[in-house]
């Protein structure tokens, strides 16, 4: 495996060549795969929608209420925004996709206001 500054360098790359989505993001992402990965019992690969989950559960971990708008601030304004950069990530060889994998799998799975700034105010009532 390639050491992880090789791997920062590769990401950037990335960034670089696609210009939509700030380097933030991508590692971000790349975060939220490791963190969801080592919570299974076992190695397998993970579903859109898991790392998606696992982007949520993350986001509001890190950075509460304010994950939408860090997320603007990095270019992604939508769960969708989050697909592509993951097969950006796998056209570049980062990461692996199967067949069944489809950029559709990103597509509306929840709003970021919704999930970030709502649910967490009224948890705090």
């Amino acid at each position: 495996m390639p050491n992880r500054s090789r791997i920062l360098d590769r990401i950037e790359e990335v960034a670089d060549r696609h210009g939509s989505y700030r380097v933030e993001a991508y590692v971000f992402v790349m975060e939220a795969l490791q963190r969801a990965a080592g919570a299974l019992s076992t190695r397998r690969h993970l579903a859109g929608g898991e790392l998606l989950d696992a982007i949520r559960e993350l986001a509001a971990d890190r950075f509460g209420p304010m994950a939408g708008d860090v997320f603007e601030a990095w270019g992604v304004c939508s769960t969708l925004d989050f697909g592509h950069i993951v097969f950006q990530l796998v056209d570049d060889g980062l990461l692996r996709k199967t067949p069944d994998d489809s950029l559709a799998d990103f597509a509306d799975r929840f709003d970021f206001d919704e999930v970030f700034a709502e649910n967490y105010f009224h948890n705090q009532a």
